[in-house]
């Protein structure tokens, strides 16, 4: 940025805000547009990191470049990029990428914000060299701090009980650890840390993950697995934050990453390294539980065959003792019942000689009797025919009496109901309430009244002025017969039949 040339005081005075002997403020446009000389004039670096937020528009492409310890925000032209021969696979987020460039700055205006940028010029991706290196400089710096024997110096328990596990919820390393862990007999629980393994967020998830499993009471050893892949695919496990808690974890960690072939930090400080999730389970689990079981098992069988034996031995007798209490028993039985048979049969045969002397002496002495007997049943069932004959005589007699008291009530009834008085001409007259009024004075309180008929009711307003004497007044048709006792107060009709 060019130096403003010295104002005297003497022949400037102080611009508003400035104080005397200070030189004036400058303008914001006009340090924003010495800022940008300034950036655009420092030299051209390189710089390598991790493609995030990646944005295109029709001229310039946006994008971040970050790692473990910051990131800056970038601007490429896209006449620059087209230039290079790239693929649009070359900015896919999380791909590791070198560019080159420099700082820039972007002055805004009234509708634009001001911005600072690495306005980058060249870009390629980053080679397994550049990313070796890093690892390398990772490497050296944990080893140099002493991160690789914590986890190498706790002890390991030989049949563990509860396993955790960080891997990818749907991969194959998760179907080969359980292959693994059934192969070696082992039965226990297992606590799942699902995470991303493969992008710029799977760092930071697996590290909460391990923090949090090894929170948990009873994880006795932690399993971290994945597939095999380029050093760029793995580069999420040489992360420094995540190797650093694996680390200070006072739980040991397994790594199984990628193959046999593929080293990432991760395998260095972890208590021990695999090849693949299943020498995982293997080292998860030093004890083979199979020939144990196996064992057990024969072990099982061959109490079991012992004590059938035993017990075939102890039945055989047993069972004879107890058949022969049986056997006798069913001798004295097959005993009882003849016995109850012959003497049955001989009761039987004496039943039927004294039966057939009974019927031969009752048919010599009876046959006399028996045409008196049947005479006197024929009297006695022709008086029995006189005696029903008479009985429904008087049932009828009866019934016809019933009828005509019955008969008599009704019409008692019928005189004294108050729907026939109200069918000869005569009202009720109700309050509001339905209580019956029988006096003028209950009238007058009420004011309104209701006057039922024989076919419905209607509504009436007592009219307050006194009737002249001698004035009578009836409801109903037959008007010419004055029935209304000369007490009642005359009454104006009005409103509709309620019945209707």
């Amino acid at each position: 940025m060019e130096e403003r040339p010295p104002v005297n005081p003497a022949d400037q005075a102080p611009g508003p805000g400035a104080h005397a002997g200070e030189p004036p403020p400058i303008p914001v446009g006009e340090y924003a547009a010495g800022l940008v000389g300034e950036m655009r004039g420092m030299p051209r670096v390189t710089i390598t990191g991790e493609l995030v937020d990646v944005g295109r528009s029709r001229v310039q492409h946006y994008f971040q470049l970050r790692d473990e310890r910051g990131g800056v925000p970038c601007a490429m032209w896209k006449n620059d990029f087209d230039r290079l021969g790239l693929g649009p696979e070359a900015l896919r987020e999380g791909a590791m990428v070198i560019a080159r460039g420099g700082p820039d700055y972007y002055v805004g205006g009234r509708s634009a914000s001001p911005a600072f940028s690495f306005r980058v010029t060249a870009l390629r991706p980053a080679g397994e060299g550049d990313l070796l290196a890093r690892l390398a400089a990772l490497r050296a710096r944990f080893e140099k701090e002493g991160l690789f024997e914590p986890q190498k110096l706790l002890e390991q328990p030989v049949l563990p009980r509860r396993i955790g596990v960080i891997t990818a919820e749907r991969g194959a390393a998760r179907r080969d650890l359980l292959v693994g862990l059934e192969r070696r007999g082992w039965q226990g629980e297992i606590v799942w840390g699902f995470a991303p393994v493969q992008d710029r967020n799977a760092a930071p998830a697996m590290t909460r993950a391990l923090s949090d499993m090894a929170a948990l009471g009873g994880v006795e050893v932690i399993v971290v697995c994945r597939g095999g892949g380029s050093l760029t695919d793995l580069w999420a496990f040489c992360d420094e934050d995540l190797c650093r808690t694996v680390a200070m974890l006072a739980v040991p960690v397994v790594s199984a990453v990628g193959h046999e072939r593929d080293f990432t930090l991760i395998d260095d400080v972890a208590a021990v390294r695999c090849s693949t999730p299943t020498h995982a389970a293997e080292a998860a689990v030093p004890l083979d539980c199979r020939p144990a079981r196996t064992a057990l098992s024969q072990a099982s069988c061959d109490v079991s065959g012992h004590a059938r034996t035993a017990i075939r031995g102890r039945v055989g007798p047993l069972a004879a003792m107890a058949a022969a209490p049986a056997r006798a028993t069913r001798a004295q039985r097959a005993v009882l019942d003849q016995k109850a048979r012959e003497v049955r049969a001989s009761s039987e045969r004496g039943l039927a000689t004294r039966r057939e002397r009974l019927r031969t002496g009752l048919m010599r002495g009876l046959v006399p009797g028996l045409a008196r007997t049947r005479r006197i049943s024929v009297d006695a069932v022709r008086r029995t025919g006189d005696s029903a004959d008479a009985i429904e005589q008087q049932a009828r007699e009866s019934i016809g009496r019933r009828r005509e008291a019955e008969m008599r009530r009704r019409v008692t009834l019928r005189a004294h109901d108050p729907q026939t008085t109200l069918e000869r001409g005569y009202a009720r007259i109700e309050d509001d309430s339905g209580h019956a009024i029988v006096s003028r004075s209950s009238a007058r309180e009420a004011g309104r009244i209701k006057v039922v008929f024989s076919d419905g009711r209607i509504d009436a307003v007592v009219d307050q002025r006194s009737a002249p004497a001698g004035t009578e007044a009836k409801a109903g048709p037959r008007a010419t017969r004055p029935r209304q006792a000369p007490e009642f107060e005359q009454t104006k009709l009005e409103g509709t039949d309620l019945d209707e």
